[in-house]
C-alpha cells in the first residue's frame, strides 16, 4: 500500500525529554522528504508545532485540523499548507482519520490518548482498517504497552492488538515498517 498521507497524534506540550521534540522534528522532515502529506491537530506549540514546522521547513505539505474551541488555547498554526477549523472535537477526529492512510502516535497527554483509543476502537469495530504506529520514544509508552498486554492476557481483546498498533522505538524503525 502506498502511503500518501499520515496523521500524527501528539502533544501540544513539549514534554520533559528533549528527545520527544527532536524525534517529532525528524519525523516531520522525513515525511516531507518522502512526499507524504502530514495531517495533525493544527497547533503551533509543543510536539505538534515541532512536527509541523519541520515538515514545512523541508518543503512538505502540512494540513492542520483544529476545532473552534481550541483556536486560542492551542495557538493555531498560521503558516500551514491548509488549516481546517471544525465545529467540534468529534468532527476534528473524524477528519484526522479520513485524511490519512496510517496514523502515528508520538508522545502526548490526554488528547493524544483520546485520539489513539478512538482510532483503535473504530479499527476494532471495522469502521476503518488503518494501521496505527506508536513511536515509543525513550520508553514513553512502556506502561501503556504493558496495559495492552495485560488486557490481552485477561481476555479483553478480540484479536492480537499488535496487529493494529505497531510499536516502534525509533524514527528509523518506524520508517522501515512504513516502507
Amino acid at each position: 500500500m502506498k502511503i500518501n498521507a499520515v496523521t500524527v497524534f501528539c502533544g501540544s506540550k513539549p514534554g520533559n525529554d528533549a528527545a520527544y521534540v527532536n524525534e517529532a522534528k525528524t519525523l516531520g522532515k522525513m515525511l516531507a522528504n518522502k512526499g507524504i502529506t502530514l495531517v495533525y491537530g493544527g497547533g503551533n506549540k509543543g510536539i505538534m508545532g515541532a512536527v509541523a514546522n519541520a515538515g514545512l521547513a523541508a518543503g512538505g505539505i502540512v494540513i492542520g485540523i483544529i476545532p473552534k474551541l481550541l483556536l486560542e488555547w492551542e495557538a493555531q498554526h498560521e503558516g500551514l499548507t491548509e488549516l481546517i477549523v471544525t465545529e467540534s472535537m468529534h468532527s476534528r477526529k473524524l477528519l484526522l482519520y479520513d485524511k490519512c492512510d496510517v496514523a502515528i502516535v508520538l508522545p502526548g497527554g490526554m488528547g493524544t490518548m483520546d485520539e489513539l483509543f478512538e482510532m483503535l476502537t473504530w479499527n476494532n469495530l471495522g469502521i476503518h482498517q488503518k494501521k496505527v504506529y506508536i513511536l515509543n520514544v525513550n520508553g514513553c509508552y512502556n506502561a501503556l504497552i504493558q496495559l495492552f498486554d495485560t488486557m490481552d492476557q485477561q481476555g479483553f481483546m478480540y484479536e492480537n492488538w499488535r496487529n493494529r498498533l505497531i510499536e516502534c522505538d525509533s524514527i528509523n524503525s518506524l520508517m522501515d515498517v512504513l516502507s
